[in-house]
């Protein structure tokens, strides 16, 4: 599993970001959840910040986690949500992609 993150800043202020939690799968890094403020997606500031849930190689479903919120806020929030939850999502995508569950010996 591997948290990527990146961002851009201006004048010390986050102003767009991806964070994106990963799992190695098949010989490839697989994306699990992301969150993002980024040219071409969403803006937190008016859209509210969400998570994007993937599964089977595409996006599964969206899910809201905050209200609208400053790109340099919603940054610190995503970054929290992820680790916070990292366990959560690696065992749903393990599931869901019927890999042995690493607990197991």
């Amino acid at each position: 599993m591997q948290l990527r993150t990146a961002f851009s800043t201006e004048r010390g202020e986050v102003t767009r970001f991806t964070i994106q939690l990963e799992y190695w799968l098949d010989g490839d890094w697989r994306e699990i959840v992301h969150d993002q403020d980024a040219p071409g997606g969403h803006d937190v500031t008016e859209e509210r910040l969400h998570r994007d849930v993937y599964r089977d190689d595409g996006k599964y479903r969206t899910e809201e986690i905050s209200p609208p919120i400053p790109a340099n806020e919603a940054f610190d929030h995503a970054e929290e949500d992820l680790r916070e939850n990292a366990e959560l999502f690696i065992r749903r995508f393990e599931r869901w992609h019927g890999v042995k569950d690493r607990s197991d010996p």
